[in-house]
């Protein structure tokens, strides 16, 4: 059973004159800050004067962090080495057991006291050449100890990456968890796999829905067919929602080499094959009606729920720069733009007119192919609309370099039902966490719907010189989608194959987002703008009745502001384990059966404790589409009332 006292109480407390990095570092996965003694979480700075029940406190339960040399450091055997073996170490690079072959270059070497750690402590990190101990730390009695023997820099991960993965290894647990995010995910990576075991590490990853790049499936193969709708099968079983994830003017290897008439052109006049992407005229009314009816039969053969119209606009990155690289010089194009301006771009494809003109030539490109996605709800209905699109408000070159202009787009949102979710640029990605926050106030001013925006984060190496580490991983990355998730309603991640193990347990605490907490008498109350998921075991009552939404180790809440108590046992009956979508409300009812209510822009899952009977929604008897074999409810999308017997 819980204790609330102890919930409560997963806040951390910096000792010091200057709490230094460490707010940044432990708030990246969901504990909270308190200026008092009401906390399990302990960080003690270098030179800071010990406290004398220390240990005491340790073996009841807290957590202490110790940076550097201290009389609290020297009281739990963390010590400088004698004089005899006690020469210092310069560190300039890093081994950590949680990624040992992943290289962790400090920016500037430092020079370090040689220190001796206790016997029974486990070295997570050491000098790469000498073996020199750099972060260890042990259990005790209830509590544990982690020492860190220099400040992890400024931002927190600049040293020490992997210190949320030592706390959690010593038996910390974040408070909160969330499983909000979307992934993108390319078959290539993946030919042969175990579905079934990647799907349920994805949603304990906390990935609420996958982006397929369905290129691999434009056309019909009976192997790859097989294949995907295996993927599809074995992520609803898990509660995981599945995108096809588009990216015109790319179609399909076979359609590239079927139709060279339709071919792209850069501005050398030659073929765009470029990078991986094969580009096809959008403007060709012949090359459109393909890939539209294409598109169309590939969407009606796999149970997918929602599409993604991904990078619908120009190459490249280097704008008119590079002339090789720069598209579109179609002949469609080129006459269009002759006709309304008196010469051929491929003479000036810098010009300011032929940039506003390609630019808007993409806004009608997006406009176009939303509305022909929209069509499919006809026969599809709980297909929800995804358009991702860089972002060039954070920077603004993108629109001269590849013809985004959000501006022009975002006041589609709303005439149009879809997902505006905003690609973080290559030329940004080495600026740190607080980038996001930012992003997000640009975007404010231009749409409405803000609720409709969304954020994607590349973990990917990065051509930038960056600090330790080429590619996102550890404090950097939970800070990248702490900050990202408190700016935007959804983040997605590109892609789930580079996302590195050790980081897959703590990024659903990264996720959450949580408002308040507190306890007032008997009751937790937690506020949540999304809904989360707190640890729990046992039953429980949220304002005050018997709550039905939650697995062995967790409870889920809806979004706003609720109470928890704790109640005898958990309701009798039928219980919600887990809920792909958004939950607004829910009640257990005294003959066993459960009833919630949920406000969502795709098709949302239900995985329940047993095999549903009788399904209501909206008051209706419904059959809503029951997995073979599993107690998964695929329901519909939009705003519902569900009772499920």
């Amino acid at each position: 059973m819980l204790s609330l006292t102890s919930a409560f109480l997963l806040a951390f407390n910096v000792l010091g004159d200057e709490p230094g990095p460490w707010p940044r570092i432990l708030s990246s996965v969901g504990f909270q800050a308190t200026g008092g003694s009401g906390s399990q979480i302990y960080v003690v700075r270098s030179g800071t004067p010990g406290q004398a029940d220390w240990t005491a406190r340790v073996e009841k339960g807290a957590y202490l962090i110790l940076e550097g040399e201290s009389s609290t450091a020297d009281l739990f055997g963390f010590r400088r080495a004698s004089a005899a073996g006690g020469d210092g170490v310069r560190v300039a690079s890093v081994i950590d057991e949680h990624s040992p072959n992943l290289p962790l270059i400090w920016q500037h070497a430092v020079e370090l006291p040689r220190y001796t750690v206790p016997a029974n402590s486990r070295v997570f990190a050491k000098e790469r050449w000498t073996g020199a101990p750099l972060l260890a730390g042990y259990r005790k009695g209830a509590g544990a100890v982690l020492w860190v023997g220099a400040t992890p820099g400024e931002q927190g991960y600049e040293r020490f990456p992997y210190i949320p993965h030592a706390l959690f290894d010593l038996g910390l647990s974040p408070p909160f968890r969330s499983r909000r995010l979307w992934a993108f995910f390319d078959y290539s990576y993946r030919t042969r796999v175990d579905l079934d075991y990647f799907a349920a590490r994805w949603r304990a990853a906390g990935i609420a829905a996958l982006h397929v790049a369905s290129w691999h499936f434009y056309e019909t193969d009976a192997a790859r067919d097989q294949y995907l709708k295996k993927l599809i099968e074995a992520c609803h079983k898990q509660g995981i929602l599945v995108y096809a994830w588009v990216e015109l003017p790319h179609v399909s290897e076979k359609f590239w080499n079927d139709h060279p008439e339709w071919r792209e052109k850069t501005a050398v006049l030659q073929d765009a094959h470029l990078d991986w992407r094969k580009l096809m005229n959008l403007q060709n009314r012949d090359c459109v009606r393909a890939i539209s009816a294409g598109l169309a039969a590939m969407i009606g053969r796999f149970t997918w729920d929602g599409v993604n119209l991904s990078e619908l606009y120009f190459e490249s990155l280097e704008g008119a720069a590079n002339p090789a690289r720069f598209t579109p010089m179609n002949g469609d194009v080129r006459a269009e733009f002759r006709q309304k301006y008196g010469f051929d771009p491929v003479e000036k494809p810098g010009s300011r007119e032929f940039l506003d003109f390609r630019a808007s030539l993409a806004q009608r490109m997006q406009k176009e192919w939303l509305a022909e996605i929209s069509k499919l709800r006809k026969l599809q209905p709980d297909l929800d609309v995804v358009l991702t699109h860089v972002d060039d408000r954070f920077d603004s070159g993108m629109k001269d370099a590849i013809g985004a202009d959000a501006a022009r787009v975002l006041p589609l949102l709303e005439r149009q039902d879809f997902t505006f979710l905003i690609e973080d640029p290559a030329t940004v990605w080495h600026l740190g966490p607080q980038r996001y926050p930012e992003i997000a106030k640009r975007y404010q001013p231009l749409t409405k719907r803000s609720d409709k925006l969304a954020i994607d984060i590349n973990i990917v190496d990065r051509y930038q010189d960056v600090y330790p580490t080429k590619q996102q991983t550890g404090t950097e990355l939970y800070q990248l989608v702490n900050l990202a998730a408190r700016a935007f309603p959804r983040v997605a991640l590109y892609f789930e194959n580079s996302i590195l193990s050790p980081d897959l347990p703590l990024l659903p605490a990264a996720s959450a987002v949580v408002d308040r907490m507190e306890t007032i008498g008997r009751k937790l109350v937690v506020d949540s703008p999304y809904g989360v998921g707190i640890p729990w075991t046992g039953g429980a009552t949220v304002d005050g009745r018997p709550w039905p939404v939650q697995d062995a180790q967790t409870l889920w809440l809806p979004s706003g502001a609720h109470a928890v108590e704790v109640a005898a046992a958990p309701p009798p009956g039928l219980r919600v384990l887990d809920f792909n979508g958004n939950l607004t409300s829910a009640k257990a009812t005294a003959r066993g059966t459960v009833e919630f209510s949920y406000q969502n822009s795709s098709r949302a899952i239900a995985r329940l404790n047993r095999p549903p009977g009788r399904v209501m929604i909206d008051g209706v008897p419904a059959a809503p589409a029951v997995l073979a074999g599993e107690q998964i409810l695929l329901l519909p999308r939009g705003q519902h009332l569900v009772q499920v017997d």
